[in-house]
């Protein structure tokens, strides 16, 4: 009998994931014609076709869906086997593209300092953001990012997650507006004004507007836009009044003004989430303790146990 061959593992995989010949092409860093030659021999040892077009789109078969945690499990693994042990790890000579998803607050306030601190330690490390349009596990269990960082949502039981900090939101307006003469803000004061919010879905509705409401209060929202830093360019450019995490302000933008805010709201706890499949990776696992570093010494007037959940 002969033997399958063990290199078509890892493209089984990445094609499963993508759904797309071109997309897993541009993951392997392989031409579309190579990666359809390559699905032509999976499709050949596996008896199965794997990927059927539908529309315009690529679907898996009843047999892929089944197999596809498998491959996914199988390539960790092997790439895991494959990695030099934590004894080994040289961070001198360390190549690697480290995958985190976060928000564009997170970037902003953490990204410069933690790309300088992996260059100081790692010189040959690439950190490369991406956008978190939802609170799922599905990248890390698929294998698309190594780091999710934020609120915990709806993640698995078997995501690993660690504190990094406890944030909270404030207000923010531009210097010279009549918010920012106020030195003991009322709740009444505050909702004179129009407001930018941050929102990533159709719900504008958040916390403050919770206690607004206990007070019997309600904001006027005259914009919506879906990142912090957008509305921190309106707030600055308008009288309108926007919310973001205090931490945005690490690296604090000229010509603002922050304020706390005049009702209580409940603290925000950002983590950091990785699955199982890279608890024992040493290159991963540098990356957790530079991010934890990194976050508690740009914001690390709170402390946090040491240990990681």
């Amino acid at each position: 009998m002969t033997e399958p061959d063990l290199n078509l593992l890892i493209a089984l995989d990445v094609l499963l994931a993508e759904r797309s010949v071109a997309g897993a092409a541009r993951r392997l860093g392989l031409s579309a014609s190579a990666m359809s030659r390559t699905l032509s021999r999976l499709r050949s040892t596996t008896g199965d076709p794997l990927l059927v077009r539908a529309g315009r789109q690529m679907v898996l078969t009843p047999y892929a869906e089944a197999i596809r945690e498998r491959a996914q499990n199988a390539s960790f693994e092997a790439r895991a086997l494959l990695r030099p042990s934590s004894a080994e790890l040289n961070l001198a000579r360390l190549e690697r593209t480290f995958l985190i998803r976060s928000n564009d607050g997170f970037v902003v306030a953490f990204g410069a300092a933690l790309i300088a601190a992996a260059a100081q330690a790692a010189p040959s490390v690439c950190l490369r953001f991406t956008p978190k349009p939802e609170k799922t596990s599905n990248a890390l269990r698929e294998g698309r990012v190594d780091l999710e960082i934020g609120v915990v949502g709806d993640m698995g039981p078997e995501i690993r997650l660690q504190t990094l900090f406890r944030d909270r939101f404030i207000g923010v307006v531009r210097n010279g507006h009549p918010l920012a003469r106020k030195k003991a803000l009322t709740a009444q004061e505050y909702v004179s004004f129009g407001h930018v919010v941050v929102a990533r879905r159709n719900s504008t509705h958040g916390p403050v507007d919770d206690a607004l409401a206990d007070a019997g209060l309600k904001r006027k929202i005259a914009a919506v836009v879906p990142g912090f830093s957008a509305a921190l360019a309106i707030a600055q450019n308008s009288d309108l009044v926007a919310l973001i995490p205090a931490s945005f302000l690490i690296a604090e933008p000229v010509g603002l003004y922050a304020f706390e805010l005049p009702v209580k709201t409940r603290e925000i706890t950002i983590s950091q989430m990785w699955h199982p499949r890279s608890e024992v990776d040493p290159a991963h696992r540098w990356l957790r303790q530079l991010v934890l570093g990194v976050c508690r010494s740009e914001f690390g007037h709170k402390r946090f146990p040491e240990n990681e959940n």
